[in-house]
Parts: structure tokens; C-alpha cells; sequence
């Protein structure tokens, strides 16, 4: 299993997630959106399973403070920007791509 957790550290979600492998002694790379942003190429492997309009957290702070829900904007444009529009966690193994906190999923994969 190679598992890849996207979010940040102060987000409640993506700590339960990455309590969830750590307990499971499931070995994972985590990615804090507030370093380092999802790039294109990784996008685009989400978005075969995962489409942009689920990816993006309209009730989030960022969204709120940039006003975006007063705008018409490009969707992936905007997430590969600004990684803090995303909902997270983003967890992927491999092909497979949850977004939130989903252990009932996860339990499948190994």
C-alpha cells in the first residue's frame, strides 16, 4: 500500500485520518497543503475518480475570505492556486482517491 494524505495539520479530519494508518501501522506520506499545493499531474489522477466540484471546500475559510462564492472562476485554476480551497483530508492509494474522513473505504484497501 503506498498512501498519500493531502490536508493540513490543523485540519480535525486529516488528523483522524492519519491516526486511522498510524494505528493500523500502515505506512503513509503526508503532504501539507499549506507548504506545498497539489500539482496538475496529480490533479488530474484525483479527478479520474474524484470530480473537481467535490474537491472543492465551498464552506471553508479560503473560500469565504476570497469571496468566491460572489464569482465566476476557472474550479481547477483556482485549486491548483490556492491548495487551501481544497477539502481535506485527500487520501490516495494508489488509483483509489477519497476526500474526508473515510475509514469505512480505507478498511478495503490493503
Amino acid at each position: 500500500m503506498n498512501v498519500q494524505i493531502f490536508g493540513t495539520k490543523g485540519c480535525s479530519e486529516t488528523r483522524k485520518a492519519e491516526r486511522y494508518f498510524k494505528e493500523r501501522r500502515i505506512a503513509f506520506h503526508f503532504r501539507d497543503l499549506n507548504e506545498k499545493g497539489i500539482a496538475k499531474g496529480e490533479l488530474e489522477n484525483i479527478t479520474r475518480v474524484i470530480p473537481l466540484e467535490e474537491l472543492i471546500d465551498r464552506e471553508g475559510k479560503q473560500f469565504k475570505k476570497r469571496n468566491l462564492q460572489f464569482m465566476v472562476f476557472d474550479l481547477e485554476e483556482e485549486l491548483l492556486n490556492d491548495s487551501l480551497l481544497f477539502k481535506t483530508p485527500i487520501v490516495r492509494n494508489g488509483k483509489e482517491v477519497t476526500v474526508g474522513y473515510k475509514p469505512e473505504v480505507w478498511k478495503g484497501w490493503s
